[in-house]
């Protein structure tokens, strides 16, 4: 007979704990996470200039090695948390997040500022999933939607301070957009293990594919490396080659893992489900529109017209502040709407907002009358477009695979927003000017676009007309036995 204090091996055991304290450390870490992606974006040019010599396209790798080593674990690093507990793989990607943090304002060089940045994203994709995983178990039913609720607004929260507190940051030092981490990460840390107990169950499931994660990253990373590279390099160079070769042979080598490994990064049953497919094409392709227009946007202000990196920041958050009202309106919409619509609309006011860019910005600084007008449209194309995207890849799953299907949302994301990053180094070349910002407005504009056109393909363009609409009007039922369907 066994201690019924102590879990068996392949028996669940629930995490439980303080409700306040529990809410509190998930809310902080999501806060963390999110905050994280806008801070280095406004210190991007003040990095630049701490670190002599760093050409523009050596620095993306800041911003792309943080999402392409998100992309890679996050799936594996979720079915990890299922197998060893989720309360000890959050507190160690916790751990790790905060600890890199650190390490990264510490960083004497770009390159070991890339490790870090790595190992700080392997620590991001531990406890993200973890930590939902951690709301839904330890919060009462009643209470769970308003959990997931003030979880997802944390992020919220973060993307509308983050640019102007990334401005506040960068004008002490860069290294402050890493150390601001650590008092989140450290009060968040002794809220866990003050407040949630048990949810450390090991089981007997079968290891994650972290060769095909490894696979997965070497693809994205040599794919960006040529798209980054290129121009310096020439298209035709011995290394550009090189690297088109390793993405080529990586994606080959991850599809055959993938069809033939007992847990792969992205279920191929889940590649049979048209909106679950097409939301994930949407959401890559939006995801790079979107990353390319806010670091270029980000670039504009700090080099064309020699903004601050406060002042940056202060002019950036008019844009996160539309995503609230606009969830909130693609929610009602959805009730009449199709969803293929919302998201198609979404795309094309991220669209409409880049091209009003390149027929309104110059050099002169006129950022009411020209910039502001356009980064509010952005915003509300992104607060109609991407949550919808991410609820649109799981609404036709089954309940056992919809952790996996938003898991592999968010990679998409990920892949999407490194892809856009790389596209607009490369656009921008080693100088940037006001023609090849142009050029950049209207990639994003491109981009847009053909999310808007997958978009279309995520379901029906029109609600099914109630089965009883008219007198006499044959049921759902009906049909289905005259066809025998």
């Amino acid at each position: 007979m066994h201690n019924k204090s102590q879990p068996v091996r392949g028996e669940p055991e629930a995490a439980h704990g303080k409700a306040g304290l529990v809410l509190a450390a998930l809310c902080a870490s999501a806060f963390m996470a999110s905050l994280d992606v806008f801070v280095v974006n406004v210190a991007f040019d003040g990095i630049g200039r701490a670190l002599p010599g760093t050409s523009l396209q050596r620095l993306s790798w800041v911003l792309n090695g943080y999402v392409i080593a998100y992309a890679a674990l996050l799936v594996p690093l979720g079915r990890l948390a299922d197998r060893y507990g989720l309360r000890r793989s959050f507190l160690t990607g916790l751990a790790l997040f905060t600890a890199a943090s650190v390490a990264c304002a510490l960083s004497p060089n770009l390159w070991i500022l890339v490790a870090f940045r790595v190992v700080q994203a392997t620590g991001a994709a531990a406890l993200t999933p973890a930590g939902l995983g951690l709301l839904l178990t330890t919060t009462p039913p009643e209470r769970r939607a308003a959990a997931v609720q003030l979880w997802a607004a944390s992020g919220a929260l973060a993307a509308a301070v983050g640019p102007t507190l990334g401005g506040l940051l960068v004008q002490q030092s860069w290294q402050w957009v890493f150390l601001v981490n650590l008092p989140v990460g450290v009060l968040a840390l002794l809220a866990t293990f003050l407040g949630i107990k048990g949810g450390n169950t090991t089981s007997a499931q079968p290891m994650p594919d972290f060769a095909g994660a490894v696979l997965l990253a070497a693809a994205i990373g040599a794919l960006t490396l040529a798209v980054v590279m290129g121009p310096e390099w020439g298209w035709t160079a011995a290394p550009t080659a090189v690297a088109l070769a390793v993405a080529v042979i990586s994606t080959g080598a991850f599809a055959y893992r993938n069809c033939h490994h007992a847990t792969p990064i992205i279920e191929p049953a889940l590649l049979r489900v048209r909106s679950t497919v097409w939301a994930n094409v949407t959401g890559l392709l939006f995801s790079a529109a979107f990353g390319a227009c806010l670091l270029g946007i980000t670039l504009w202000m700090q080099q064309s017209w020699h903004y601050s990196a406060l002042r940056t920041g202060l002019a950036l958050a008019p844009g996160p502040l539309m995503v609230p009202p606009l969830v909130m309106l693609a929610q009602r919409m959805a009730r009449t709407v199709p969803t293929a619509l919302i998201v198609a609309a979404g795309c094309l006011l991220l669209a409409a907002g880049s091209a009003t860019m390149t027929l309104s910005l110059t050099s002169a600084p006129h950022y009411a009358s020209a910039l502001l007008p356009a980064w509010m449209v952005v915003g509300a194309g992104f607060g109609l477009a991407l949550p919808t995207i991410l609820a649109a890849a799981t609404k036709d799953l089954s309940k056992d695979r919809a952790a996996t299907g938003s898991a592999v949302a968010n990679m998409s994301r990920q892949i999407g927003t490194s892809l856009g990053i790389a596209a607009l180094i490369a656009v921008l070349g080693a100088v940037p000017a006001s023609q090849t910002y142009d050029r950049a407005w209207w990639l994003v504009t491109a981009g847009a676009v053909l999310a808007g056109l997958a978009a279309l393909q995520i379901g029906p363009l029109r609600r099914p007309a109630p089965p009883q609409e008219r007198a006499g009007a044959p049921t759902v039922s009906d049909r289905s036995a005259a066809t025998g369907r």
